[in-house]
């Protein structure tokens, strides 16, 4: 069954979602399907992204049902809701070409029991104290922003991570968490769901514990990974299970998602490997397929949790969102287009969110419809090459424009 066979338990048959000058969205229901409708002179600068969202419905399984909501995603807010809403009008800015930093992550600390090697962390020293990232929460909810993610290194081990996830107004938008999962607790987890966070999110990278805890490098990771899933589960939060697909262990992906079946998790999540150099390996236009295929069989299907991979969210639906729908903020306030892009924009600490925004649009490698992760091409790997050796990421990309060539 999808998403839209769902029925919402709301008296009305049709739900005003956006109502602004020139636009009116509605979410239409009844006893059999959901579907959202645009009317008004700015319809069709919305019908394109209205039609993937109904697609979306339509097609695919969701990740959680309940008398009052859907949430098709773990990685959208529910429908209908207010932060849904705030979705609906930033697609409306970015269809008049305005785009809007969507979904911001921040590197919330260094601390972490685990050394992978593929951690993105920014080098330097430091951490934004508490105020600071509140100010930053603040301007990035101002922008529009709808999601807010906190991250590396291991949101756990910061003393403030209760108070930073409950101070983010959740009619503005939804609270999404990486962890290991080595501080997980019955305690912790329930703190976690009264600060309100959203998403729960926790990477496995093999079915094998062994495998798992060597990319941790850290013995014990797999066990505490998997206790943390169902922890957070029992403590009424939504789950997702992640993983990064490289060559080396797409093949493991029909075992990952069975243990993800196992767990109980509402979605398995699939974000594929990105190199850190040019020589680094990446995914074929074939094991891309192999993902797509698994994408639309699964999510066509009863039961099991639902998969989000950026394959299909990002290289067939809505395009790489570095730069266009995604700002990382650093754990000593600089600025990146995405957390894999090693470079920074600017520092928070020094200039406003939204100045450093407007400095990203403005860079050509951020513009126009792009189907590919900038760090997959050729071209923009080798400006990461410019990188002096000696500097440790992320580097200032207006230094780099500076040196000769």
């Amino acid at each position: 069954m999808n998403s839209a066979e769902y029925s919402i338990n709301s008296p009305e048959n049709d739900i005003t979602l956006v109502s602004i000058s020139g636009l009116t969205i509605k979410l239409h229901k009844n006893d059999v399907f959901l579907k959202l409708e645009a009317k008004g002179p700015l319809k069709r600068a919305c019908t394109p992204f209205l039609n993937m969202i109904n697609s979306r419905l339509k097609d695919e399984k969701p990740a959680l049902v309940t008398e009052d909501y859907i949430v098709a995603s773990t990685w959208l807010p529910p429908i209908p809701g207010k932060v849904f809403n705030r979705l609906l009008l930033a697609e409306v800015q970015t269809a008049l070409g305005r785009y809007v930093p969507e979904t911001v992550s921040f590197e919330i600390t260094r601390k972490c029991k685990c050394q992978c090697a593929h951690c993105v962390i920014s080098g330097g020293e430091g951490e934004l104290d508490t105020s600071s990232v509140k100010k930053v929460i603040d301007e990035a909810l101002d922008m529009g922003a709808f999601i807010i993610t906190f991250t590396e290194g291991d949101p756990m081990l910061r003393e403030d991570i209760f108070e930073l996830i409950e101070y983010v107004d959740k009619e503005r938008a939804i609270v999404n968490m990486y962890t290991p999962g080595t501080e997980m607790t019955p305690e912790a987890a329930r703190r976690l769901k009264e600060a309100g966070l959203y998403n729960l999110l926790i990477s496995i990278y093999s079915t094998e514990p062994r495998k798992h805890d060597e990319v941790r490098r850290l013995e014990g990771a797999f066990e505490k990974a998997t206790s943390a899933m169902k922890i957070g589960l029992e403590a009424g939060l939504l789950v997702t299970m992640c993983t990064h697909v490289s060559p080396g262990n797409i093949d493991e992906l029909p075992a990952m998602y069975e243990m993800a079946t196992s767990l109980g998790v509402h979605e398995f999540s699939l974000w594929e490997s990105i190199p850190k150099k040019p020589e680094d390996p990446i995914l074929s236009d074939l094991q891309r397929k192999e993902i797509l295929d698994m994408y639309r069989r699964i999510n066509s299907s009863k039961g099991g949790p639902r998969i989000f991979a950026n394959t299909y969210f990002e290289g067939r639906m809505l395009g790489c969102m570095a730069g266009q729908r995604w700002l990382h903020v650093c754990v000593e306030g600089s600025v990146k287009a995405c957390p894999y892009i090693p470079f920074s924009y600017g520092n928070v600490s020094e200039e406003s969110l939204k100045t450093i925004w407007k400095r990203i649009r403005k860079s050509p490698y951020y513009r126009g419809e792009r189907y590919t992760c900038k760090m997959h091409e050729p071209a923009f790997l080798e400006l990461v090459r410019g990188i002096p050796q000696d500097e440790s990421a992320p580097y200032d990309f207006r230094l780099l424009e500076k040196e000769p060539r």
